[in-house]
């Protein structure tokens, strides 16, 4: 059975009528195009070079495309005009300029205003361009035109250098997890330590053919190939971030300061760790149809990873120059690194005020009003220069020079905002917020105290009476903020994609459910994708091993939730994975075309909230399942994106992200069990080493929120406003759909990104926002408008190496001097932790009422009960 499904949206396509077509033809003379003229101008546009001399550097692209020109007819260049602007009519990275110009290339050559030549150039070299290449310039400058189907790809070299980094980034990343400010291991750092040792293993290993049973394989296929360093990289970013039951479950569930479970045994941790890391593995195949496979979801996170691993393994950097730079990539990165090495011992250990330079409250350290302003520990961090640590600058993002400029001014925009409606929730005293330290991110009791949820517990459930005694839990003002822009930001995030991208909704789903029915039938790509054209080559993973691995993550979730006293029946999670199924796609979208990840962490608490009020470890536990399904069904899509791009096997990619996610479950459970019975004081707020756990503390604030105590009270009585965030989302979802179908200019604001900005401000500060501002405006604006050779050439490769500095410096000081504690007692250190900004003194707006305890009288406390 033949399937014309790939070809469906060419009948959609509206083509230029037959009697215009003939009439541009008769129009146009062809002309000859293999001239060094002509080769000078398509370098420009494939924006690989900035003038002729790096016409080399990409002869091969060039005689391909120049190939493909000489071939095309102006009746195919028409038809591609067409199907690109009806495809991108609604893509907001499809450039603006370059739709106008296809209009009027569409509409002939006199429409154009040229002469006939370089009218013929135009029409034939943009169409190619899209046709053949890519219709996105950014996505040109990292991937290549044709597929080497030849080239190395998963191999024994790849295996054993993935496998290796993603026990080194897991545990680094595991370890330094619950510290604050956070320290990671980026992926783009490993990179750069893939490349070294992919060529060790070339010079080292013997070209000699192995056998394991049926299966032959070479131990030196040759040089160190592109892919085997695009599958390397892969293994180690869908394994950087870690796993959220080793960050978030465990310690939660097994630290006696929070729920103190006594059944968390090894079992219980692996079975829970397994489930809830390989069910996003199994949704990330259901969604490739919806995020992969269309041509408009570009994934631009993505594309640094891609441009890294060129420069590493493609580029002949001997004679380049950028800038009046001459200095290689390596050379450059190991500089930096050890720079940066030696200069984190400053801000890390011998001089704590260059990272928390918090200069404005040492004017007045008594002075409440300005610490909570200005402050970089208690405060809201208004503060022009807040710091000289690039840890703090790059927090925020694993690498914020990957962030496009004008995508985080809209974040830092949204930052400010904020930081304006905190300052007016806590001095207006809103929900006896002025009793709480300001920008607190945990809950807290009646009398400002960190909330003791074993005060109101017996076997695990709430006890009425208990509660009635002791306290509701409170919100800071910065966590209200937080909490009130995250209720907007769900609607918003799942209404707003399925708006603007119902078509690749309805086309996708479509296509699975065809394949569904027809599992032996191969659905065509369309003939003007060329990502698509090359992927047909390599066998294609069918859909049922994708299911098959989310329907076996189910079942082992479901023996650990029948087997241990969790409180959580088994049809509960059914009911949050149905709704976070639901959601995937047009969160998925988000991401393939704006670049940052919107969660839906929310919305599995507040059901289970519903369901189980009183249950905080049922609620916590759905919360795992519905937040991990999500991020990680979006982390192995970009995983699968990347592999989209090199043309890396689809089943090669399947086998190395399973293969690297156990390792990844694994180490993380080694790493946290050996912090549980080695560091003292872990998530305590006085750790001497920062394992003060913020993050764990935000997610068992959330349990004893909607759990413990229950989503109804919460939005009936405590916080009222919460709910209201659900219809105005709603509401600013449809408005801002309505203005841009108005204005289609712009689509390029994107109210995520505002809301995002808010979402991350506690435990966070306008600081981190301030800090970040500098280093992507330096490099994202100035450096890029000026100096564009030069960032394509250093700009990763340089914030790579600060980060990777910082991270080795940081694991030295840690091992060396703080881990047995050797503290450097001077103005330089005790500075920025002194005055009311660092913990001495007044801390809070409003002082405790004569009673003793603020909020709700004792005895009326509100409850489901």
């Amino acid at each position: 059975m033949d399937n014309e499904l790939g070809n469906m949206d060419e009948k959609d396509v509206k083509l230029v009528s037959s009697e215009a077509q003939e009439k541009m033809v008769k129009s146009v003379e062809v002309t000859s195009v293999d001239t060094d003229s002509f080769k000078e101008k398509l370098l420009d546009r494939l924006e690989q070079s900035e003038n002729a001399r790096s016409l080399s550097a990409s002869k091969e692209d060039v005689k391909k495309v120049l190939d493909k020109i000489a071939q095309i007819s102006l009746e195919e260049a028409m038809e591609i005009v067409d199907y690109a602007l009806h495809n991108h009519e609604y893509d907001n990275n499809f450039p603006f300029a370059l739709r106008r110009q296809l209009e009027l290339l569409r509409k002939g050559c006199e429409a154009y205003g040229t002469d006939q030549e370089t009218y013929e150039y135009d029409l034939k070299t943009e169409a190619c361009l899209i046709a053949y290449f890519s219709p996105y310039a950014e996505v040109r400058s990292v991937t290549d035109i044709e597929d080497d189907v030849d080239q190395p790809a998963e191999t024994f070299r790849t295996y054993v250098l993935g496998i290796i980094w993603v026990i080194i980034g897991t545990g680094v990343n595991t370890f330094f997890y619950p510290r604050f400010p956070g320290i990671s291991l980026t992926a783009a750092v490993i990179q750069i330590f893939i490349y070294p040792c992919g060529k060790f293993m070339e010079y080292v290993l013997p070209r000699k053919e192995v056998g394991i049973g049926k299966w032959r394989f070479s131990l030196n296929p040759g040089p160190w190939s592109f892919k085997e360093q695009t599958i390397a990289t892969m293994m180690v970013s869908v394994t950087i971030s870690g796993t959220y039951f080793t960050q978030y479950n465990l310690l939660v569930q097994k630290l006696p300061k929070y729920y103190g479970n006594t059944y968390i045994t090894m079992g219980y941790q692996f079975l829970m760790c397994f489930s809830s890391q390989f069910f996003g593995l199994g949704m990330a195949g259901v969604m490739r149809r919806f995020v992969i496979y269309p041509i408009t979801q570009m994934w631009p996170t993505t594309l640094p990873t891609l441009a890294l691993n060129r420069a590493l393994v493609l580029k002949d950097e001997r004679t380049e120059t950028e800038s009046g730079w001459k200095i290689t990539r390596y050379r450059l990165f190991f500089y930096t690194f050890f720079g940066m090495f030696l200069y984190y011992w400053l801000p890390g250990y011998l001089f704590q005020a260059l990272s928390t330079f918090n200069w404005m409250t040492w004017i007045s350290p008594n002075n409440f009003n300005l610490a909570v302003i200005t402050g970089g520990s208690l405060g809201l961090g208004f503060n022009p220069i807040p710091t000289f640590d690039w840890n703090i600058a790059n927090n925020i993002y694993p690498n914020v020079v990957s962030v496009p400029f004008f995508s985080y001014v809209q974040q830092y925009i949204g930052a400010v905002i904020g930081f304006l409606f905190i300052i007016g929730i806590y001095y207006s005293n809103t929900y006896y917020s002025g009793y709480i330290d300001v920008n607190y991110n945990g809950c807290v009791d009646n009398t400002n105290n960190e909330y003791n949820i074993s005060k109101i517990l017996t076997n695990g459930l709430l006890d009425n009476a208990k509660y009635q005694e002791y306290s509701p839990p409170y919100y800071s003002a910065g966590y209200l903020l937080v909490y009130g822009s995250s209720w907007l930001a769900v609607p918003l995030s799942i209404l707003y994609p399925c708006l603007e991208e119902w078509r690749t909704l309805y086309k996708a789903g479509k296509e699975f459910w065809f394949a569904i029915l027809h599992p032996r039938t191969k659905i065509l790509p369309h003939k003007f994708d060329p990502f698509m054209r090359a992927m047909t080559k390599y066998k294609e993973v069918p859909d049922w091993w994708y299911i098959s691995i989310s329907l076996i993550s189910f079942v082992l979730a479901a023996i650990a939730l029948s087997i241990y006293p969790t409180n959580t029946p088994v049809w509960s999670l059914v009911i949050v994975v149905l709704a976070d199924v639901l959601c995937l796609p047009p969160l998925g979208i988000i991401q393939g075309v704006n670049g940052f990840q919107v969660g839906i962490w929310m919305l599995p608490e507040i059901i289970a909230g519903y369901l189980f009020p009183g249950n905080g470890v049922a609620n916590l536990i759905l919360k795992m399942y519905g937040a991990q399904i999500g991020q990680q069904a979006d982390s192995y899509a970009s995983n699968q994106k990347i592999a989209h791009y090199a043309r890396i096997p689809p089943r090669s990619t399947f086998r190395v992200q399973n293969i690297a996610t156990i390792f990844q479950v694994l180490v993380a459970l080694g790493v946290v069990n050996w912090q549980l019975s080695n560091i003292n004081g872990l998530c305590e707020a006085g750790n001497p080493d920062k394992f003060t756990c913020p993050w764990v503390t935000m997610i068992f604030t959330d349990t004893v929120m909607y759990g413990a105590i229950g989503t109804r009270v919460i939005f009936d009585t405590i916080y009222p406003m919460f709910k209201w965030g659900f219809l105005f989302g709603f509401m600013l979802a449809i408005v801002w759909w309505g203005v841009i179908k108005c204005v289609p200019r712009l689509r390029i604001l994107n109210p995520n990104a505002f809301f995002f900005g808010m979402q991350y401000f506690t435990p966070y500060s306008l600081a981190y926002w301030t800090a970040g501002l500098y280093v992507n405006f330096l490099f994202n604006y100035v450096l890029r408008r000026r100096f564009l050779g030069w960032w394509q050439k250093y700009a990763y490769v340089m914030s790579s190496a600060l980060s990777a500095g910082v991270v080795f410096s940081a694991i030295i000081i840690f091992f060396a001097v703080q881990y047995n504690p050797k503290f450097v007692s001077w103005w330089g250190n005790n500075q920025p932790f002194s005055g009311i900004d660092g913990g001495v003194g007044r801390q809070t707006l409003l002082p405790l009422p004569e009673r003793g305890y603020f909020g709700y009288e004792k005895g009326h406390f509100p409850t489901s009960q």
